[in-house]
C-alpha cells in the first residue's frame, strides 16, 4: 500500500548557515537601520506589507541590482530573498508597482537616515575610520537622450542646445550637459564620492546636475577629519579642505609652483585601487531629477558597502 508523506519545514530551514544574507544580519542591526526612516505607516503606506519588511525589500533591491519587474519575479522565486526580507514561504510577496510606489514615499530623507544609521555601525566596528578619505566624481548619464530635445530646440529658434536652453525643452529640466574634458561630454548628473581608505567603504555620496565642477561637487563629500585625497579635479576645493582643518592630499597640476612630482606619484599609487572601483560602477540613472537619484545613490552606496563589509568578514 501506498502512502504519501507530508515534511514540515520552516523558511528559516531552508537557508543554509553560511548565507551571505545571514552573514550580513549577523554583522549589521537592521532593526535600528529601519528604525532610523522614522516612516510611519500612516505617512506611506504599507499596502498591507508592513514597512519594515518594504525597506527591507529596497535594500535587497538594489543589492541585487534588479529592476522594479526584475525584483517582483526575484522575491517571488528566491527563498532566501524571502527570508532576507521576513515574508514566509508560500506569503505573497510585493509586486513591482508596490516597491515603486514605497519608494517614492518613502523619500530620499529618510534614505538618508539610513545610509547614516548604516555608516555609524560600520564606525561602531571601526570600518570607518576617515584617516584617509579619497573623493572622486563620475558621470551619471540620463536615461534620455537629446535627439528630442535637440528637434524642440530647432522648433523652438534656438541655434544650439546646450545648458541655457535645456530647461526649456528637456522632459527633465535639472539634467545638464556635463564634459570630463575637451571629447567626452555626458547628459545627465555627477556623483560625488567620498570612500574611506582603510576599508574601501563609502561614507558619503552626493548628487549634482552634471555641470558642476569637480572641486564645487566635492564640497558635499568632505569628512569631518583627517586627511583628503583626490586627484587634479580638486585642485579647486583644495582652499575649501584646509579650511575645515583638513590635510589635503590632492594631486597638483604640472603648472603648480608647489607641485611634487614624488609625493603625487606616491599619492597616485594609495588611489588607483579606488578609482578602479568606481570606474567598474553602474554609470546610468534610473530617474528624473537630482533628489530621485540621490535617493537611488543611498541605497546603492549601503549596497555598496553591504557587499565591502560581507567581503571583510568572509564566513
Amino acid at each position: 500500500m501506498n502512502t504519501s508523506q507530508i515534511e514540515m519545514v520552516s523558511l528559516e530551514q531552508l537557508v543554509p548557515q553560511n548565507h551571505a544574507y545571514r552573514r550580513l544580519k549577523e554583522l549589521l542591526k537592521f532593526p535600528s537601520i529601519i528604525r532610523a526612516a522614522k516612516v510611519k505607516e500612516s505617512s506611506v503606506g504599507a499596502i498591507g506589507y508592513t514597512i519594515p519588511r518594504l525597506i527591507m525589500c529596497l535594500i535587497l533591491q538594489f543589492m541585487e541590482d534588479t529592476s522594479d519587474r526584475e525584483f517582483e519575479r526575484f522575491i517571488a522565486e528566491n527563498i532566501a530573498a524571502k527570508w532576507f526580507c521576513g515574508f514566509v514561504l508560500l506569503e505573497k510577496t510585493p509586486d513591482f508597482t508596490t516597491v515603486c510606489k514605497f519608494r517614492n514615499s518613502i523619500g530620499t530623507h529618510r534614505l538618508g537616515k539610513m545610509f547614516g544609521e548604516v555608516k555609524r555601525q560600520l564606525q561602531a566596528q571601526n570600518y570607518c575610520s576617515e584617516v584617509f578619505t579619497f573623493v572622486d566624481s563620475s558621470a551619471l548619464i540620463s536615461k534620455l537622450n537629446l535627439w528630442e530635445e535637440r528637434d524642440k530646440a530647432i522648433t523652438a529658434g534656438y541655434e544650439t542646445l546646450n545648458n541655457e536652453v535645456l530647461p526649456e525643452v528637456s522632459a527633465d529640466p535639472e539634467a545638464k550637459i556635463g564634459a570630463k574634458n575637451a571629447h567626452k561630454f555626458w547628459y545627465g548628473f555627477k556623483k560625488h564620492t567620498a570612500m574611506d581608505m582603510q576599508s574601501g567603504m563609502i561614507t558619503k555620496v552626493a548628487v549634482t546636475p552634471a555641470n558642476v565642477s569637480d572641486a564645487d561637487g566635492v564640497r558635499h563629500v568632505l569628512p569631518g577629519s583627517g586627511a583628503v585625497a583626490g586627484d587634479k579635479g580638486m585642485v579647486g576645493a583644495i582652499g575649501e579642505i584646509r579650511r575645515r582643518g583638513l590635510h589635503s592630499m590632492i594631486i597638483l597640476r604640472n603648472n603648480m609652483k608647489d607641485k611634487n612630482a614624488d609625493l603625487d606619484r606616491w599619492i597616485t599609487k594609495l588611489r588607483s585601487p579606488y578609482e578602479r572601483v568606481f570606474s567598474k560602477q553602474n554609470n546610468r540613472v534610473r530617474y528624473k531629477g537630482v533628489v530621485k537619484n540621490q535617493g537611488a545613490e543611498f541605497l546603492y552606496a549601503m549596497a555598496f558597502n553591504f557587499r565591502r563589509l560581507l567581503a571583510l568578514n568572509p564566513a
